[in-house]
């Protein structure tokens, strides 16, 4: 098989850590996984964990950002976010169940301790967590501009104080009210 990111590689059979099958191109090092074959190797060695220790920075990786093809159908792949921390994506053919990894993204994978449920990371399941989770982690954020960190942090104490209230209709109403004394509308 071709490289599908660079193009000038071949795919050569090995494996990855010594662990399970994969591709690895002879060019820019990129890896093509079945995620058969890392689910086979998975059954087989089930208290196996990858070291979550491994040193990875952004630099060390390459991210390819434009689309890939499929290197054994042809079929455009699509982009799978690792971790809400990381900006990288993988790539995924749904068509023969592989994943493409660009050089350094199996040390992400490890370093973000996801290396163990690969098969995972590029289920829908996962992709709509990660969207939650960003979208919670972007409202924090905003929240955190306008009020500033110290209110934001108290507010913050005050609603989670208040949701732990068995009567926490009747607080809130009491304190959205203009004049709670008040039997006036």
């Amino acid at each position: 098989m071709n490289c599908t990111s660079c193009k000038a590689g071949v795919l050569t059979a090995g494996f990855i850590d010594g662990q399970f099958k994969a591709h690895t191109c002879t060019k820019c090092g990129g890896i093509w996984i079945l995620v058969e074959d890392f689910v086979a190797w998975k059954d087989k060695n089930p208290d196996f964990h990858f070291p979550t220790d491994t040193q990875w920075s952004e630099d060390e990786a390459a991210d390819s950002t434009k689309a890939l093809l499929c290197p054994m159908t042809g079929v455009i792949m699509r982009k799978c976010k690792v971790t809400a921390k990381t900006s990288h994506r993988i790539d995924y053919s749904h068509a023969v169940g592989g994943i493409w990894l660009d050089k350094g993204e199996w040390q992400l994978l490890k370093a973000e301790g996801v290396a163990g449920v690969l098969n995972n990371v590029v289920t829908q399941q996962w992709q709509n967590n990660l969207r939650s989770q960003s979208a919670s982690h972007n409202f924090a954020e905003i929240y955190e501009a306008k009020f500033g960190g110290e209110t934001y942090a108290k507010i913050k104490e005050i609603r989670a104080w208040l949701d732990s209230q068995p009567n926490k209709a009747d607080l809130r109403a009491y304190l959205f009210a203009e004049n709670p004394y008040s039997a006036t509308l």
